[in-house]
């Protein structure tokens, strides 16, 4: 009995999609196992690891572990102590399609949510502009008030002040 697991871990499983499992004890390419089952691909198994909460569920109940398979290439190689599955032409092409669409969903989702934020943006930039042009138009109108006391000021000072020549300025020449 004890054998029995050793000569399991030396053998690939084949998982039919009728249920049947089949083991090999050497190893085969995929192109080998496609042409004793036309119509079909042929994927590894890869199971996925569960958490510690997804564990202590499953062993009070008898839970499915979730696995991920992986579609492999004619000319992949099926190593002993892995599982395989056996998938229908149709069933790809289903998830092929599947992928296909909510990749397309995505996408224009995708597009829909970057045209809403550019329309944000702008109605935001044209805000923060017009903002702008307010503030301009205040500072434009400071400067002119300023501009104008100015003007007022110096023409004050101007006209009450007139230019007298200084003494200390002109020299006299001893003749």
């Amino acid at each position: 009995m004890g054998n029995c697991q050793a000569v399991d871990a030396a053998a690939l499983v084949i998982q039919h999609p009728c249920g049947r499992i089949e083991r090999l004890y050497w190893s085969v390419t995929a192109s080998e196992i496609m042409k004793m089952n036309p119509g079909h691909y042929v994927s590894l198994i890869i199971p996925l690891p569960l958490s510690e909460d997804e564990q202590q569920h499953s062993q009070e109940h008898k839970t499915v572990r979730f696995t991920r398979v992986k579609l492999l290439r004619p000319n992949d190689t099926l190593n002993l102590g892995h599982a395989y599955r056996l998938i229908t032409t149709q069933e790809v092409m289903k998830v092929l399609k599947a992928k296909k669409l909510a990749k397309t969903k995505k996408s224009q989702a995708e597009s829909v949510e970057k045209s809403t934020v550019q329309e944000k943006q702008r109605s935001v930039s044209e805000a923060e502009g017009e903002k702008q042009d307010a503030g301009n138009t205040r500072e434009a109108m400071r400067a002119e008030r300023h501009r104008q006391r100015g003007a007022v000021i110096n023409s004050a000072s101007f006209r009450s002040k007139s230019w007298r020549p200084s003494l200390q300025s002109i020299s006299e020449s001893a003749s």
